[in-house]
Formats: C-alpha cells, structure tokens, sequence
C-alpha cells in the first residue's frame, strides 16, 4: 500500500515538474519577443522624431535677427508681472557713453526714456550714434547735437537746439518713419536709412548693441 501512493506522488511530481518546463518553455519565448518587440518600436518611434525634428529644423533654419523695437511701456493703472529691482538700462548707457567721452552722457536717462516712449530697443539710438558719429564726437557742427546723422543730406545739415531735443527727435521718426512701415531690423533699417553702406552700417549697429548688454 505504502509503495503505491510513493508511486502515485512520484508519479504526481513527474508531472508537476513537466507542466512547469511546458510552460516555462512556451511561455519564456512569447515574453521574450514581446519584450524585443517593444523595444524595437519604441526605438523606431524616437528614430521618427528625432529625425522629423531635424528635418523641420533644417527646412526653417533659425534666423538669428535684432528687432529695433521693444513692447511698449504699460499704461498706467497695469500691473507687470515682472518685478525690476531698479532699472539698470540708464546706467549701461550712461557707462558706455562715458567709456567714449560722450557729451551725451549726462542724458543717459532721457535715451533710455524716449526709447521707452516710442517702444525702441533701448540700445538702439546709442547704437546708430556710435557708427555715425563716435557717439557725438564727430559732429558736422559745433553744438549741432545731431549724433545720428539725421537729416544730414547734400540738400542741409539738421541740428538740435538741444541733445534732448536730438534724442526725441530721432527716437520718434525711428518709430514713425521706420518701425512703423516695416523696417525693423538694423538690416532692413539701413536700406532706407543708409542704402549704400552695402551692409556695413547694420553689421555696425548690430554690434554697437551687443555691447549694451
């Protein structure tokens, strides 16, 4: 009695032990080749983005550009959510006219507010006064402060009763006869601001600006 049921537990293991390797051996490749498979997709899938990524930027190339414009101040009663700890433009612009003995620095400020008034980078008039004229050191006149070479032409020379009067000037016939009508890069600027410099004068400007940083 005792040798038959050892028979029939052996015999009960022997296929314990059978159905594991069966299930073991059936159930081990499908796991493995679903495994294999996502990973194939999913590099497939990174492969596609990646290169359509690529391809979208190789077709639209990044044009790297400086607007001459800024936003426009807020109006009043509007609350900006950026908080300025004191407005360090004046005194990037007052540095940078004293680094050139400019008899513009002492109106640093009034550049930095006139750029506000007509939404101007305000780098920008600073700029244009450096490749025009030193910043104001090479004046068709004496006290003429004209920096901008605005309005200088075979037909006159225009000049400022002031400098403030000079900054305003130019800052706002930037805003009405350039930003306005579409020219807003130093680039697209210069065709009608001064057509045959062939490049150099934005390239100047563009450089003067990235000073005043």
């Amino acid at each position: 009695m005792k040798d038959r049921l050892i028979d029939r537990d052996d015999t009960t293991s022997f296929h314990k032990k059978l159905i594991y390797i069966l299930v073991f051996t059936f159930i081990t490749p499908i796991a493995l080749f679903t495994s294999l498979f996502s990973l194939v997709t999913l590099a497939d899938n990174n492969g596609l983005s990646n290169s359509t990524t690529n391809s979208a930027n190789n077709a639209n190339p990044q044009v790297k550009a400086v607007h001459i414009y800024a936003a426009l101040p807020y109006e009043e009663g509007e609350i900006s959510a950026e908080i300025v700890a004191g407005d360090s433009r004046p005194e990037i612009i007052r540095q940078y006219l004293s680094r050139y003995n400019s008899p513009m620095e002492p109106y640093a400020d009034h550049i930095v507010e006139m750029s506000d008034k007509y939404g101007l980078d305000y780098r920008l008039t600073t700029a244009i006064a450096m490749k025009e004229s030193g910043l104001g050191r090479l004046q068709p006149h004496e006290n003429c402060n004209n920096a901008w070479g605005w309005g200088i032409h075979s037909a006159g020379t225009l000049c400022f009763d002031s400098w403030e009067e000079g900054i305003e000037t130019v800052s706002r016939g930037i805003k009405n006869k350039y930003i306005d009508l579409g020219y807003e890069t130093p680039e697209l600027m210069m065709q009608k601001y001064t057509p045959l410099s062939q490049g150099t004068w934005a390239v100047g400007v563009i450089y003067y600006m990235s000073q005043l940083q």
